[in-house]
């Protein structure tokens, strides 16, 4: 696929290694043909160009999962994409419509569980992850839509994992079209369960594989016309008979042999049976055991396998004695007669084995051993017996066991297919054919040519579907195909079965001559196939020949062709075994006719087989086929292990390569428009900025290119072989030139930046001398500066301290005068002050202590008097106490501890109380003295004043010279005493405010421990509140089930045919419907049901007109109320009128304490009529009423007995435990407390509960179910509503070529506009139906949960795809599915969550997985962050397939580290081996989320109120009640 001049220095390449199969490298040298390449690791291989494959260095780490979306379909980019995949555990792979199903060796069950199947369940081929469901699910819809019968071809060599893809296929067939079988067992069931049997005689240990089958097996399922598996059959094709007599080392016969030795030693002393050793059929190789399995266990799992399939007891020993006659048949050995050419039984321990053989037939010992070497010859004369020579009784011998083991495995078959049961009717097929593979080992004999040539048919019916795919692919694009040649291999099967000269019949012809040898076929194959080029004789051998088949050459050694070969169908044989006296014997063996059973003929087992594997075609080429090519990665049959060279023979020997070959010889590399410009339009930019359509761009890049033969279709570009390596090698020039260019701006940027960084140095370091010159000189004259100011400061110095010396001695002097003035002053002041003070304390305390003791006197007078009153209140509690049993006495103690925290409070607010008391007065003291202190204060500044002006007067008036000084002197002695004494005053009430400051600092502390104890005290009250509610709730709930359980079984008992007179029953009836009839009437009709019937008949005639009057106007309000409830009422005050309405008629019509009414039947048939049509507002308007509805009910109805106790117990507990705690708290700081106390015990009468009869239980259920049909049936009309919008919101839309041209970035956004789109129409629906929800006033407890699981949904269908698609797992993807949950989060903030609650949790998810994707530097987080931080809500199963399919398409990161990536292994193997492991997948919950119960608790109480009635009804006087208000 690569041309010379598409091969340059630098190439990525792929290069054969003796060790790898291929290896990667890249190319250093090119001379001429000769290339030399640098591997991977680190060799230097040189090799032809013509020998190397080009590699594509862009492909995806995770390999793709279409080998035709490949860049280069060659085999090393086949092999490269499938041990990729293999290595994150994608076993399957699609190569076109073609499945290849890599064996994992391990459990895998994630795969493979229900999820998985509702995932591909009707989802488009290649929509999601390559699956084998994927394959099953086309071949179902192509049979179903077109009515045409399809087949799966299932191949693969011995241990690739046929058989349990088989199974996966018929599990997935029997989930679309499943029908329950015999005995509840599936069709599928029925067909795996007869494997073991298969297995056990059509299964031997060979070469490759221990348990191998040998033959062909061809399950048809079965189907009606509605797609339902209406039967099943088993068709097997091409047992290898010739095992039976004949195996080569190291391999082992069929297993039921070796089963058979392995039984239990009665079972092996009934058929006289020893060691597999000690038989000639089996101890021709020395392999007598298989590791892990235990024959003994073996034998009995097949016996209980026959067992399910229906083979009886009798018929499984008959099986058994045919087993155990085969086996005694190998080892009956002959010896030369007395006659020539004649041979008896050589000894007696073949005679013991003959004799054997006869007793397990059942028939005659002598006509056996007659049968084995005596031939009967009829001729027109005479009848003449011969006998036959030892070699040919030796044949003989072999044959009858070759015919008997044949035609039993024959019966098998037909045994499970009459236990399957199938349609004849059926025109519908789908048919499974699990058939062995192409088969080359060291040595191969006849069975291997059989086999091959098996495979060589297939594959020429896989080779022209392959080239059927491949014209329907060019049709569909409509682009020339006429000149594509097609290479078939119609030539080797010409050499194999032509007539008459091909190798089958020349063995037949061999085989027909007595003395035909080896030797002799040999030879004749060898001149008559001399000139066939698919025919090849080896050099060094005289019976070996070679054929060239498309797998490749295999060698075939002709030594036992001839015996293998030969099946005698002999009479004798035939009339034995016909004879016989065991019936199941001689079914094996029915008559023949007349003419057929006088002689032997010879019958080629090559012939059969060419006819069996012509059956076989025939009824694959009437169906449609689908191939599924099963791949064994390693000979060692463990996991994790990709042997190259083993993988490129069995895609080799599969057609997969034969596949690619014709791919290649027409356009294999075929590229969208879109990704062709993605990748190849660097080579013509001027197209990408030009406007071009898509298709129109492309080829002119191609054209520009200048290729020729490519092909443009309608939406993709198909190139010839080679044509894609050289737009990669231009590619490569431009993208080179281009980063060129870069390194060549990086370079001058970089040299650039050096030079400016060296000349901006050299600046820098003049700078730095010539400003070190400058502050030298700078500090010199600073120095001098600083001289001149510190002499000058220092004399400043020495002059002001001088002078402040003297200032200093002046000032002391004075103040020492003044302040022995003022002290004196101040201590007559102090003396004064103290008497006062002492004087106000003494009248204070005796003032405190009187108070005090009429204080205490009140409270000992409140407290005892309180006493006995709680003491006569505790004498009734204790006399209650003795009746109501062991549940007081816990509610005793639930009281008494109210008791004891309510006088501990009580005594608290008393001590609060006396301390407030206590402070107020001594704040109160504090502050008279203050005031006292201040008029003091005032009064002295008021004289010292006064002293002032009186001072100035005088000095004013007095003479000049004589008064100066001494006025003088003793008018500032005076004024310094007042102002000390100012100064005095006002430290004291400094120090008295602080006191006050610290009291009243004290009193908020103590406030503060008040409130928190009244806190604490609160909330005790509160939560006793709650548990008495609780309790209440619990009574009343156990005491209605108990009634309602009671009621329905008298209801039950009492349906009997003795029921009373229908007459009595109306009037029964009719008496309690009354409203007139008051509560008396009823109990009467309650206690005396059958009173009515003693009624004399004169009686009943006379009451017969009221009552019939009475029915008639009781119907007619009934009729009312259906024809109004009918129409849409609407709401009042929030609240729908219908329910109330409802409900308001018949609590006062009573219906709810009758016996038998029609009204509720007639109720639920109006809310069932209305909500046919599914209307969303119509749903949400029942949905409202039905819940309102059954709130009222659940609030009203109690059962029979129900009310006889809950009551009384409710005001009981209220007088006693509330009624006490009232009594404590009567003191004055709690002087509401018995308001609030009367409220709680009014409130257990506040509503009035109605027993309740069986039709209004009944009714009550029938509205539960209502009420979960229509929640069901928004919920889901909202998913179905939203559904398509999800798959175009999980993958981001293809943005058209506008947005590869770079700066261009309108194109993305109206991608992404068009995405947000989709989000906005999701937003917009949920939007809908809430406003409609709203309109109808539909509790909100139901719209969470309703948003809730519809989020849950969205989760479940978003995150489901993001892990079956490979292409939703980019980073771009990721960014534009964050865009669009970012639209619900902001629908989340406007719905509030009142109405959507947690939804946004629902997502989690998503939200997480996406979060993932758009994360950077994903290979430095470890796993712990990964788990812990990102996605705790993931698996490590999810996150593992997220981080193996993630790609990044924007910036080209990678995933995590390869560490990660094996410590999620590594965990996701122990949780397999600790049965841990589940699926991927989420399930969507579609359950009812909530009970009635929860509805009650989040609703507030809801109370009927007075109605409005309805236009209808409101004139007629028989609803006037509906204005009252309901207790």
């Amino acid at each position: 696929m690569a041309t010379p001049e598409n091969i340059i220095v630098g190439s990525h390449v792929w290069v054969e290694d003796p060790v790898d199969a291929w290896i990667d490298g890249q190319v250093t040298r090119v001379n001429g043909h000769e290339i030399h390449v640098r591997t991977t690791n680190g060799r230097s291989v040189v090799t032809d160009i013509s020998k190397v494959y080009p590699k594509d260095t862009e492909a995806p780490p995770g390999g793709v999962d279409d080998m035709t979306k490949l860049a280069y379909l060659h085999e090393p980019g086949v092999l490269h994409n499938l041990a990729a995949r293999y290595e994150l555990n994608e076993i399957y792979t699609y190569t076109g419509n073609i499945l290849i199903a890599v064996n994992p060796f391990q459990r895998l069950p994630h795969l493979y569980d229900t999820h998985m199947m509702e995932q591909y369940k009707g989802a488009a081929f290649g929509e999601l992850s390559p699956h084998v469901f994927a394959v099953a699910d086309v071949s179902y819809r192509a049979m179903m839509n077109e009515g045409k019968c399809n087949s799966i071809l299932v191949s693969g060599e011995s241990g690739a994992g046929k058989t349990e893809t088989t199974k996966m296929l018929m599990r997935y067939l029997a989930y679309l079209g499943g029908r329950s079988g015999v005995e509840g067992r599936t069709v599928e069931q029925q067909v795996l369960e007869s494997n073991p049997v298969l297995e056990a005689f059509g299964n031997a240990k060979t070469v490759r594989n221990n348990n191998s089958s040998r033959f062909g097996k061809f399950v048809e399922l079965q189907f009606d016309k509605n797609g339902k598996i209406s039967g099943a059959a088993v068709r097997t094709y091409l047992l290898e008979r010739s095992r039976v007599c004949q195996v080569s080392d190291p391999e082992r016969n069929y297993h039921c042999f070796y089963l058979l030795c392995a039984a239990p030693p009665e079972v092996k002393e009934k058929y006289k049976l020893g060691n597999p050793e000690s038989y000639h059929y089996l101890n021709q190789t020395k392999c007598y055991k298989l590791d892990g399995i235990d024959d003994g266990e073996e034998y009995l799992a097949t016996k209980r396998a026959m067992d399910i399939v229906g083979i009886m007891e009798e018929e499984q020993e008959a099986i058994f004695r045919v087993v155990a006659a085969v086996l005694h048949l190998g080892n009956i050995e002959f010896a030369k007669g007395p006659e020539i050419d004649s041979s008896v039984v050589k000894d007696e321990k073949s005679r013991f084995h003959l004799n054997t053989i006869a007793e397990l037939l059942k028939c005659d010992a002598t006509s056996l051993e007659n049968a084995l070497i005596k031939r009967v010859m009829v001729t027109p004369e005479e009848v003449i017996t011969r006998t036959l020579d030892p070699v040919t009784a030796t044949a003989s011998r072999d044959a009858l066991a070759k015919t008997l083991y044949s035609r039993l495995f024959d019966w098998l078959v037909e045994k499970i297919n009459i236990s399957i049961g199938q349609d004849p009717n059926s025109k519908l097929i789908i048919g499974v054919l699990d058939i062995y593979g192409f088969e080359s080992f060291k040595f191969n004999s006849f069975e291997q040519f059989c086999i091959n040539f098996t495979n060589e048919k297939l594959q020429q019916h896989f080779n022209q579907h392959v080239f059927k795919m491949e014209q329907e692919e060019y049709t569909r694009e409509e682009i020339n195909w006429s000149y594509i040649e097609f290479v078939d291999n119609q030539d080797v099967l010409e050499l194999i079965e032509k007539k008459p000269g091909g190798i089958i019949a020349l063995l037949d012809e061999a085989c027909m001559f007595p003395k035909s040898t080896h030797e002799t076929f040999a030879q004749k194959l060898y001149q008559t196939f001399k000139n066939n080029k698919r025919f090849i004789k080896p050099k060094l051998s005289r019976t070996s020949f070679t054929i060239d088949h498309y797998a490749g050459e295999v060698t075939y050694q002709a030594d036992h062709f001839l015996d293998k070969n030969k099946d005698y169908v002999v009479a004798e044989h035939q009339d034995l075994l016909t004879a016989s006296k065991c019936p199941f014997v001689a079914g094996l063996f029915p008559p023949l006719p007349e003419e057929s059973s006088k002689s032997s003929k010879f019958s080629s087992i090559g012939s059969r087989f060419k006819l069996q594997l012509q059956s076989l075609m025939e009824t694959l080429s009437s169906t449609e086929p689908h191939y599924i090519r099963c791949v064994k990665p390693n000979s060692v049959l463990k996991p994790a292990i990709f042997e190259n060279f083993n993988i490129l023979n069995q895609l080799r020997c599969g057609g997969v390569l034969e596949a690619i070959r014709i791919s290649c010889a027409g356009y294999p590399t075929r590229r969208t428009f879109y990704d062709f410009l993605l990748r190849f339009g660097v080579l013509a930019p001027e197209v990408l900025d030009g406007n071009y359509e898509d298709k129109v761009g492309c080829q002119m890049i191609l054209d520009k290119m200048g290729l020729k033969g490519y092909q443009v279709g309608k939406t993709k570009i198909f190139l010839r072989a080679g044509q894609m390596a050289e737009l990669d090698a231009r590619r490569a020039e431009v993208l080179g030139r281009a980063a060129r260019t870069l390194q060549r701006r990086a370079r001058t940027y970089i040299a650039r930046k050096e030079f400016i960084s060296v000349r901006n140095a050299a600046i820098a370091l003049q700078s730095f001398c010539r400003g070190r010159i400058a502050s030298k000189l700078y500090e010199k004259l600073r120095e001098e500066a600083a001289a001149i100011k510190i002499q000058k400061n220092f004399r400043r110095y020495v002059a002001r301290k001088s002078y402040r010396k003297i200032k200093s001695s002046a000032v002391t002097l004075q103040g020492g005068l003044r302040g022995m003035a003022a002290r004196n002053e101040f201590r007559f002041r102090k003396q004064t002050k103290a008497a006062i003070i002492i004087q106000s304390h003494v009248r204070g305390y005796l003032a405190h202590s009187y108070y005090k003791r009429l204080q205490k006197a009140a409270l000992v007078t409140q407290c005892a008097w309180r006493q006995r009153i709680a003491r006569k209140e505790l004498r009734k509690l204790k006399m209650a106490a003795r009746e109501t049993g062991a549940l007081k006495e816990a509610k005793d103690k639930l009281e008494k501890r109210v008791e004891e925290l309510t006088w501990r409070l009580q005594f608290e607010k008393q001590l609060r109380t006396n301390l407030e008391e206590e402070k107020a007065q001594e704040v109160t003291k504090l502050h008279e003295a203050l005031k006292v202190m201040e008029v003091q204060v005032e009064e002295a500044n008021s004289r010292a004043i006064k002293e002032i002006e009186a001072a100035k007067i005088a000095l004013e008036e007095a003479p000049p010279v004589v008064k100066e000084v001494p006025v003088m002197v003793q008018d500032t002695e005076q004024i310094d005493s007042l102002k000390a004494e100012v100064e005095s005053l006002k430290a004291l009430l400094s120090a008295e405010k602080q006191t006050a400051e610290i009291a009243t600092k004290a009193r908020f502390d103590s406030d503060a421990r008040n409130e928190e104890l009244t806190k604490r005290l609160e909330d005790a009250e509160h939560k006793m509140t709650e548990l008495r509610d609780s309790m209440q709730r619990l009574e009343e709930k156990l005491a209605n089930a108990e009634s309602e359980n009671q009621i329905l079984r008298q209801q039950s008992l009492a349906m009997t045919p003795a029921e009373k007179p229908i007459s009595a029953r109306s009037k029964t009836m009719i008496s309690q419907r009354l409203p007139e009839n008051g509560t008396a009437a009823n109990e009467e009709n309650k206690v005396i049901p059958d009173t009515t019937v003693a009624v004399p008949s004169q009686q009943s005639e006379i009451e017969h007109t009221p009552q019939k009057s009475l029915n008639e106007k009781q119907q007619e309000y009934q009729d009312l109320l259906i024809k109004c409830i009918s129409q849409n009422l609407g709401f009042s005050g929030g609240k729908p009128i219908a329910a109330r309405l409802i409900y308001k008629c018949l609590l006062h019509w009573r219906s709810f304490e009758v016996e038998r009414t029609s009204i509720f039947d007639r109720i639920i048939q109006t809310i069932g009529s209305s909500i046919e049509v599914p209307d969303t507002d119509v749903l949400a308007y029942w949905l409202s009423n039905t819940t309102t509805l059954l709130l009222l009910l659940q609030q009203t109805l109690k059962a029979t007995g129900a009310a006889s106790l809950t009551p009384q117990r409710r005001r009981t507990m209220s007088s006693s435990l509330f009624g006490r705690m009232s009594s404590l708290r009567s003191s004055p700081q709690s002087a509401g407390l018995p308001f609030l106390n009367g409220r709680m015990l009014g409130r257990s009468d506040e509503f009035q509960r109605v027993e309740a009869k069986y039709p209004a239980l009944l009714f009550k259920q029938q509205l539960t179910a209502f009420l979960e049909k229509i929640y069901g049936m928004i919920r889901d009309s909202l998913k179905k509503e939203i559904s398509p919008l999800l798959g175009f919101c999980i993958q981001a839309p293809r943005t058209s070529r506008a947005s590869l041209i770079k700066g261009r970035s309108n194109a993305n956004a109206a991608g992404q506009q068009a995405l947000i789109a989709h989000w906005q129409s999701i937003v917009k629906s949920l939007n809908n139906y809430l406003k409609t929800m709203k309109a109808n006033h539909v509790p909100p407890f139901l719209v969470r949960k309703i948003y809730s699981q519809i989020f849950s949904f969205i989760n479940v269908q978003l995150f489901n795809s993001l892990l079956l698609r490979r292409e939703c797992c980019s980073f771009s993807n990721g960014e534009y599915v964050k865009a669009g949950l970012a639209e619900i989060e902001q629908w989340c903030c406007y719905a509030t969550e009142e109405y959507a609650g947690s939804a946004w949790d629902d997502l989690k998810h998503i939200r997480q997985a996406v979060g993932f994707l758009v994360i950077h530097q994903k290979p430095k987080k470890t796993l712990d962050e990964i788990t812990r931080d990102l996605c705790p809500a993931l698996s490590i199963q999810q996150l593992y397939r997220i981080s193996t399919m993630y790609w990044d398409d924007k910036y080209g990161t990678h995933t995590v580290s390869s560490d990660v990536i094996s410590s999620m292994r590594v965990q996701m193997t122990e949780e397999a081996n600790n049965a841990v492991s589940s699926s991927f997948l989420l399930d969507d919950d579609s359950s009812i989320p909530f009970t009635v119960d929860e509805i009650s608790s989040s609703e507030k109480q809801l109370e009927a109120g007075e109605l409005d009635p309805p236009e209808l009804i409101r004139q007629n006087s028989g609803f006037s009640f509906l204005g009252q208000r309901t207790e």
